[in-house]
């Protein structure tokens, strides 16, 4: 479904992605974990064009793309198939979350408002926000605006969505319901690509597991693997830091 190969990526004379390669099937999730620094973020963001890839191609459904010369039709056909739920929310402090969620609806997909409406609406529902509909971002907790932005994603019907560490900005009691939405996503067969910082979450989710570190992936493997037999040292010195129990 969605592949990419030997993605490079630099800001300035920093490497910050060297040469990463991997695949995501329709249905699974995958976990993407590892160290402050080691390229997670920028990969996602490659991922959907939020950033240029200096080098490397993607494989999307029928798409064969060449990072380094993507043409804007191109880039568009590929962000409709994508939904990106950052780690900061990025709500419009102006709108609803109705509005919200409606926005993208109608910008990018060029809906009807009644339509629109209708979706958001359901969208809202599913995250367990029908009741804070007509809320602002200053009005709704942190937990609430991050269910907004995944309504948002989610509204959207895309082939995948891409989850920028989703509970990095909240406090640790709002933690699990955003937890609770996204594992309800992917017992829905949502193909998800997270990036994310909770192992017990990933090891519990994900069908696959990726380990980076510096750029590069240093392990990939079941969660089964990579969080009780990790095959690096690396893994197994950073797992052993963040507290995974099994280790």
């Amino acid at each position: 479904m969605l592949k990419v190969s030997n993605v490079y990526k630099s800001f300035g004379k920093t490497k910050v992605l060297k040469g990463i390669s991997l695949e995501v099937k329709k249905g699974q999730v995958l976990a993407v974990i590892g160290p402050s620094g080691a390229g997670k973020t920028t990969l996602l963001r490659c991922l959907n064009f939020l950033e240029s890839a200096d080098s490397g191609s993607m494989d999307f459904d029928d798409l064969h793309v060449d990072l380094s010369k993507v043409s804007k039709k191109t880039m568009l056909q590929i962000r409709r198939k994508t939904a990106f739920v950052f780690q900061n929310y990025n709500l419009f402090a102006n709108k609803t979350a109705l509005e919200n969620v409606m926005e993208g609806l109608i910008v990018s997909k060029k809906m009807k408002k009644d339509k629109a409406r209708d979706l958001a609406e359901a969208a809202l529902a599913k995250v367990g926000l029908s009741d804070r509909a007509d809320y602002y971002p200053s009005s709704l907790s942190g937990g609430q605006q991050q269910r907004v932005g995944i309504a948002r994603a989610f509204a959207l019907n895309p082939e995948v969505i891409l989850f920028d560490e989703p509970t990095s900005a909240l406090d640790p009691e709002l933690i699990g319901e955003v937890l609770a939405v996204i594992r309800g996503l992917a017992e829905e067969g949502v193909t998800m690509v997270i990036v994310t910082h909770e192992m017990t979450f990933a090891r519990e989710i994900a069908d696959r597991v990726i380990f980076m570190e510096d750029g590069q992936i240093v392990e990939e493997g079941s969660p089964s693997q990579i969080f009780e037999n990790p095959q690096e040292n690396r893994t197994r010195e950073f797992l052993s830091r963040v507290c995974v129990s099994s280790l």
